[in-house]
């Protein structure tokens, strides 16, 4: 056994014992192991057997593909931002770094459009998509859970209502305030569609869950809470600016034109509203206010 050896065996001991295991055990289950394929690994086969037609009409399968993409970097996403919530002491390196990695999934994201707006025949998309409803992108879970771990639940309200919210409302309360309620729920009547009620019974209580989880460890309050000298940190700002503009502005946008494609003045699948909650210079949806001035906060989203 070579010195190199010898280090390697040592290192094995201390991590089994610091976790109470006997390292033997561990180094004879070596011997038994199977070798890692890309197969075991990846598990593509399985990854493969997802994408499932509901019509005969080729096209279908480019859009499941599509959104199946989008929910593996939405998952990306959070777990780059989560990384940034649970670490207790942050500084700008850290924090930058994080911010432009999920950047560049959003980048990505909003640049992708295309496989969609351009690849994919409108004949078709109007035949299978009457097969989807009550089925939405607006029900991406993932989607919401970012928004939640990227800012103050005030931010994510209803602009019509948020005079009347403010951090010591009951989450439940905030909850039927959010923006996107504005697709399907009458807030003169409170009745949902069929897209929010079914949406609620799977996800409103791991919603309400996250909520309170990200409430003090969301993006922009984690960023409020480091020390003034990092919170000035030119390049630290900018990777904000960029995250901010890029979710709330670049991405939606790209969203609203390929959406806007394909169903011209009609709602979408669930029956939704889609421009009344989509487009940035109705709702105004910005995770980090104070990031931007006051001539940028008043002209967001317009002339787009």
């Amino acid at each position: 056994m070579n010195e190199k050896q010898s280090e390697f065996i040592q290192r094995i001991n201390e991590k089994y014992h610091a976790m109470d295991q006997n390292p033997d055990t561990h180094l004879e289950g070596l011997v038994w192991a199977k070798p890692m394929n890309y197969w075991d690994y990846i598990m593509p086969d399985a990854l493969l057997s997802l994408q499932v037609q509901r019509t005969t009409l080729p096209d279908e399968m480019v859009f499941i593909m599509y959104h199946q993409i989008n929910e593996l970097l939405f998952k990306m996403i959070l777990w780059e931002i989560d990384q940034v919530s649970n670490k207790n002491e942050i500084d700008a390196s850290f924090f930058i770094e994080k911010l432009r990695r999920v950047s560049r999934y959003f980048d990505m994201l909003s640049t992708s459009f295309d496989i969609m707006g351009d690849g994919m025949s409108v004949e078709q998309y109007y035949k299978f998509r009457n097969t989807l409803a009550p089925a939405s992108g607006f029900q991406s879970a993932q989607y919401r859970l970012i928004e939640f771990a990227s800012t103050e639940i005030i931010n994510l309200i209803d602009y019509r209502f948020r005079a009347t919210i403010d951090r010591d409302t009951p989450y439940e309360h905030a909850y039927e305030h959010l923006y996107w309620q504005a697709a399907g729920k009458d807030h003169a009547t409170g009745k949902k569609s069929t897209l929010i009620r079914l949406f609620e019974e799977k996800y409103k209580t791991g919603f309400l869950a996250k909520m309170e989880h990200y409430n003090t460890a969301n993006l922009w309050t984690k960023f409020k809470q480091l020390p003034e000298d990092v919170r000035q940190d030119a390049d630290l700002i900018s990777a904000m600016r960029h995250y901010d503009y890029t979710v709330n502005v670049s991405w939606v946008m790209a969203h609203y034109n390929a959406a806007g494609k394909y169903l011209g003045e009609a709602e979408a699948t669930g029956g939704s509203d889609w421009r009344k909650y989509m487009h940035p210079k109705y709702q105004r949806r910005i995770f980090f206010p104070e990031l931007w001035s006051a001539d940028e906060l008043n002209n967001w989203g317009e002339n787009l």
